[in-house]
């Protein structure tokens, strides 16, 4: 099966803070599509660059470490470390993940900086800015909280709501104070660098308008609303001492808006210099596609912030999608890392070392494609139980114990096809490429359902075709069924792969499969007469009690 596009891709997922840990919600929402997506694009055979890190500059992290009384440089090796753990052993198969605190990082968003000074794309202005009478310092968006003008949520940060997700300035904000001191903070004038937005507004509007029926409803409407409003000079500095300086000037910060993004393209050269390959593709050839996975929260800065940057520089491509998604819900409530209501990760991962796939599976189900959805024990242990287990396991486990039992652990010969074996082989060649084109649209929900109308089909042929009936009266009917019904297991094997990648390796080796491409599904022969099987063993084991 041939792919109608074959080239370079630059896969990007948004950067979390190294101030906490990962919860649920960052994997369904980012993490999880993204890597599903890439491990297709790698079983295409297409050449793609998986890139990540941790963003460890910005007042997160400064919260983070003024409330636990240590370092910033503290936190962030902490959070690194631990979240960069987490996504390994999720099988989140990033090829490189990276940090903004490396030398490399400073030089490579200090040289862009530059460049854009000199260009006249960045320019100084006077501004005014809250600043805390009582710390004597100037406050960054995340150091001043209020109330939201939008839904009045008493708690909203100066850049932006985490009630409704608006962004905000921090004059936007109703009865602001600062959350060093709770004070009242006064404005006073200071100076920063400023992105000419509103110089390249006449080009994202065509640039966006090109993207229409192209990009998700979500990302496209919300950039819409941002070129509609006129955009605006935004500061691209800050008043900070943890962070990328500014050159020239003391104790201001390139903004991590602005130097965070930067980031993917400093992991790319750091991880093409590692494995001897040429990073240019990925960031300079127009025929690269750089496809950015993000939440809802930084569409603005991917979709016009960032493109407006790689325009202004001239050296680089721009994106050629954002599927961004909304949010994950937590048993009917929202996330909230601040109260504590949220699954972690890692903690996920420590206490249950053996079901990565179960939270892979249920995630992707739940996929917040158009709308905030919704994670329930319940629901995770249904799904387990009803898809997993009832389904998958069961339908492999049945055609392998048979196989074992009257084929001697080799997979038997076709010596007939009936209307039933067709109406499979038939199944067999549409069902990865439903599966491969749901994907590319980022339509991971759908993909997985196609997916799994293989088992589907595979435990609706056994029960049709009976094939433990005709042993002894139509044994050569019989090992035609076992071919065929194999020929789904391994099927399972490869198409699977995206959303499963641990249970179907475990599957293929089971089979003793080869590795396998895209390309390959739909062949009848994945596994051929005489081919000798393991020991089978259920895949999964059903949950009584849980969580």
């Amino acid at each position: 099966m041939s792919q109608a596009w074959t080239g370079t891709y630059t896969v990007t997922a948004a950067l979390p803070y190294a101030n906490g840990p990962i919860h649920i919600g960052h994997i369904a929402g980012v993490y999880l599509p993204a890597d599903i997506y890439t491990r297709y694009l790698r079983s295409t055979r297409q050449r793609v660059v998986f890139v990540c890190g941790s963003d460890e500059h910005g007042v997160p992290i400064t919260i983070s470490a003024m409330k636990a009384k240590t370092t910033p440089q503290n936190i962030v090796d902490e959070y690194h470390v631990k979240n960069r753990e987490a996504f390994k052993t999720l099988g989140i198969s990033f090829d490189i993940f990276s940090r903004t605190s490396l030398p490399q990082h400073h030089q490579m968003a200090t040289a862009f900086f530059s460049k854009l000074v000199d260009q006249g794309d960045l320019i100084l202005q006077n501004s005014i800015q809250y600043y805390d009478p009582t710390q004597r310092l100037f406050l960054a968006d995340r150091y001043i909280q209020g109330t939201c003008p939008k839904c009045h949520f008493d708690s909203a940060y100066g850049d932006q709501c985490e009630a409704c997700g608006t962004t905000l300035n921090p004059t936007d904000l109703l009865n602001p104070h600062s959350v060093l001191s709770q004070a009242k903070p006064v404005l006073k004038p200071t100076k920063h660098w400023y992105l000419r937005l509103d110089k390249y507004q006449k080009w994202l509007e065509a640039w966006t308008t090109q993207k229409k029926g192209h990009w998700k409803n979500n990302v496209y409407s919300q950039c819409q609303a941002w070129l509609d409003q006129g955009l605006q000079p935004r500061a691209v500095t800050r008043d900070l001492d943890w962070g990328v300086p500014v050159p020239g000037s003391k104790g201001k910060v390139l903004y991590v808006w602005f130097e965070a993004p930067i980031g993917y393209i400093t992991a790319t050269k750091i991880w093409a210099t590692n494995c001897g390959q040429d990073w240019r593709p990925f960031w300079q050839d127009p025929r690269t596609k750089l496809v950015h996975f993000v939440g809802k929260d930084n569409i603005v800065f991917h979709c016009i912030v960032f493109p407006t940057m790689l325009k202004a520089h001239g050296d680089y491509i721009l994106p050629h999608n954002v599927p961004s998604n909304e949010f994950l819900n937590l048993e009917g409530k929202k996330i909230s890392t601040s109260r504590q209501w949220a699954v972690w990760l890692h903690e996920y991962l420590e206490k249950y070392p053996d079901k990565q796939d179960v939270l892979r599976y249920v995630l992707c189900a739940n996929t917040p494609e158009t709308k905030d959805s919704n994670f329930t024990w319940k629901d995770f242990k249904d799904k387990h139980n009803s898809d997993l287990v009832g389904i998958l396991a069961n339908f492999v486990y049945r055609t392998l114990v048979l196989t074992h039992r009257y084929f001697q652990g080799r997979v038997p010969s076709k010596h007939t096809e009936s209307t039933a074996d067709h109406e499979v082989y038939c199944q067999l060649q549409q069902i990865p490429q439903r599966v491969g084109t749901a994907i590319t649209q980022y339509k991971f929900r759908e993909a997985l359902n196609a997916f799994m109308s293989l088992p589907r089909i595979g435990n609706k042929y056994l029960a049709t075709t009976a094939p433990w009936a005709s042993i002894g009266r139509d044994n050569q009917r019989a090992s035609s069924i076992l071919y065929t019904a194999l020929q789904i297991v391994a099927h399972i094997a490869l198409i699977g792969i995206p959303f499963l990648p641990f249970t179907c390796q475990r599957l293929s080796n089971l089979l003793r499969l080869p590795e396998l491409y895209w390309d390959q599904a739909g062949r009848t022969d994945l596994l051929p007469a005489g081919h000798e099987l393991q020991q089978p063993y259920f895949l999964f084991e059903k949950i009584t009690d849980w969580p």
